[in-house]
């Protein structure tokens, strides 16, 4: 299970949300949603502290993690996020 966070992709994380190097974002499970592994929930992010991360990676100098009790979302599977240039916007793959 790991944690995939796209150069592009955490870009334009830096560039929506106001980030800056040493910044950490959390992605979360949130109830709602669909197209998920886990039917009724979703994933949401938001710039956090973290507290007992259990996946994360590094990329343009912000921390992307998901705590360890959110990690049964992901069923043993690899996240990915990804960015989408059509869009503008973020996908979050699971895989």
């Amino acid at each position: 299970m790991r944690l995939v966070v796209e150069q592009s992709a955490a870009r334009w994380y830096m560039r929506e949300m106001e980030l800056t190097s040493g910044d950490h974002l959390r992605i979360f499970v949130r109830l709602g949603g669909s197209g998920s592994v886990q039917p009724g929930y979703s994933l949401g992010v938001m710039k956090d502290t973290p507290r007992n991360p259990g996946l994360h990676q590094v990329v343009e100098g912000i921390t992307f993690y998901m705590e360890d009790d959110n990690l049964w979302f992901l069923d043993e599977k690899d996240l990915y996020l990804r960015f989408n240039d059509h869009e503008d916007d973020i996908l979050m793959e699971i895989g």
